[in-house]
């Protein structure tokens, strides 16, 4: 998809703005989500209580997320808008200055302790070193649970009608992820510790490494966003050299990357390349990723599986 101007979109919103504001009637609570994995977190919490668009849809990648005019009048007609923050969003800021929203933003990452990482970025003279925040907190469980109190929060603040509603699927769904965390805990252990070592596509998995004992022993784009350029031919050498000397059994694409470098990572490395793992985004319906609990389980399930090997 071509890239629309910050220009071309304010001209398409503006003359789009007033047949969209004549359609609003009072009703459900609008809410705009920015990704896949939050939205599934809206949803447990807003049941059928709020009409939520999310804006990066399944297998979609939030980092290079091309926004069109119609997400900008979604935008303009919203009440609430959940975002992660932290940087996963760099395009945001153009598209909700563009609507002209009034729209609350609610940023649900507020609280989390934001993990640090150095990450590497190729130019024409070569790496260069920055420090990076990683935006990727949902792959800890206990990070999406303070989440979604944030996001029942702010539901019922912006709807005090349905708040009580807002209340109880909270209640009902955090006992589920609830479980689901010490699920996760529980298939960790049948990994030995020094097999509990990851290689990805792009630095996603530090909360998860951090929660549940793993490793990121190297990723291939040393970068917590997909915007990085492919690694330069010293830094690939320099990974496979890791796998190999740490003994890894398999590396992991994700379901928002096209595979082709991964596949030639692991042919280099003498390793097998597991099925993607669903990282920045769910899987589209029907898969086994589609939902932010089905996700964490198809993840875990195929870490441990390839990893116990």
């Amino acid at each position: 998809m071509r890239r629309l101007s910050l220009v071309t979109l304010v001209l398409v919103l503006v003359l789009m703005a007033g047949c969209s504001n004549q359609a609003r009637r009072p009703g459900k609570l609008r809410v705009v989500v920015t990704y896949s994995v939050l939205g599934d977190l809206v949803k447990n919490v807003a049941a059928d209580c709020a009409e939520i668009v999310v804006l990066v849809g399944p297998d979609g990648d939030a980092h290079t997320f091309e926004p069109t005019p119609k997400d900008g009048i979604g935008l303009a007609d919203a009440d609430l808008v959940f975002e992660n923050g932290i940087g996963f969003e760099p395009w945001l800021d153009k598209l909700h200055a563009a609507s002209n929203s009034k729209a609350r933003r609610v940023v649900v990452t507020q609280g989390l302790e934001i993990l640090e990482g150095e990450c590497n970025h190729n130019d024409k003279v070569g790496e260069k070193h920055e420090h990076e925040d990683d935006p990727h907190v949902w792959h800890e469980v206990q990070n999406s649970i303070h989440m979604v109190g944030i996001i029942c929060d702010k539901l019922a603040e912006a709807d005090p009608v349905n708040s009580e509603k807002y209340k109880a699927a909270s209640t009902k769904y955090l006992k589920r992820l609830e479980a689901l965390d010490l699920w996760v805990l529980a298939q960790v252990e049948i990994l030995p510790k020094d097999r509990r070592k990851l290689v990805t596509s792009h630095d996603t998995f530090g909360y998860f490494a951090n929660r549940y004992g793993f490793q990121v022993l190297g990723t291939l784009l040393s970068s917590f966003s997909t915007e990085a350029s492919d690694p330069s031919p010293v830094t690939f050498a320099k990974l496979v050299d890791s796998i190999k000397a740490a003994k890894v059994q398999a590396i992991f694409a994700e379901n928002t990357q096209n595979p082709k470098v991964m596949e030639r990572l692991a042919s280099e490395a003498g390793v097998k390349l597991a099925p993607p793992l669903f990282t920045d985004a769910l899987g589209k319906p029907g898969s086994q990723g589609d939902t932010y609990e089905n996700m964490i389980r198809s993840n875990v399930t195929t870490i441990v599986d390839a990893l116990k090997q």
